[in-house]
């Protein structure tokens, strides 16, 4: 069984799944870094150059390869679970922990990283709010599990997800 973590960008699935991949001894896969891995370059460039259909269906063609893989913990885009497609590829193949924090703090982490705009010509803030209004449905919806990552810190959210999974796994 895969653990995918899933959430808004700005959740900490990267940091949290990386992390926890190595106190549970898994392999450790990052959709994003995948796509750079498969691209020769960031993805970043890829939106910009010809936009986000090319980019969901490179992260579509992914979500696949990630559903033959057992036992790893696969962080999942921002974006991924907006589109049915993607979660028809990994069902089944997985559990799914939805990360939140409140959109302040998405906000607030959102701004030290560079990142395309889903919505152009919007600021981040509008961008993360349009996204959440939009899309929250769709994120719960796929989900297991719903954990917060703006209330603890990370030693204490990673015990909490291990306990969640080792839950999982007994079950």
């Amino acid at each position: 069984m895969n653990i995918y973590l899933s959430g808004m960008i700005g959740s900490g699935k990267t940091t949290i799944g990386r992390q926890l991949a190595q106190v549970l001894d898994r392999d450790f896969y990052d959709l994003d870094q995948e796509m750079d891995r498969v691209l020769g370059y960031s993805f970043h460039q890829l939106v910009e150059e010809e936009g986000w259909l090319p980019f969901r269906e490179l992260e579509y063609s992914i979500c696949k390869r990630f559903a033959d893989l057992d036992n790893s913990i696969i962080c999942l885009g921002g974006g991924t679970v907006r589109y049915e497609w993607n979660m028809d590829a990994i069902r089944g193949s997985g559990r799914v922990i939805l990360l939140t924090a409140s959109l302040e703090e998405l906000i607030r982490r959102v701004k030290l990283a560079d990142r395309p705009r889903v919505n152009f010509g919007t600021s981040v803030e509008e961008d993360i709010r349009m996204i959440w209004e939009k899309s929250r449905d769709k994120y719960y919806d796929a989900a297991d599990i719903v954990y917060a990552t703006d209330r603890k810190d990370i030693d204490e959210e990673i015990r909490d997800l291990k306990k969640i999974i080792d839950d999982f796994e007994s079950n």
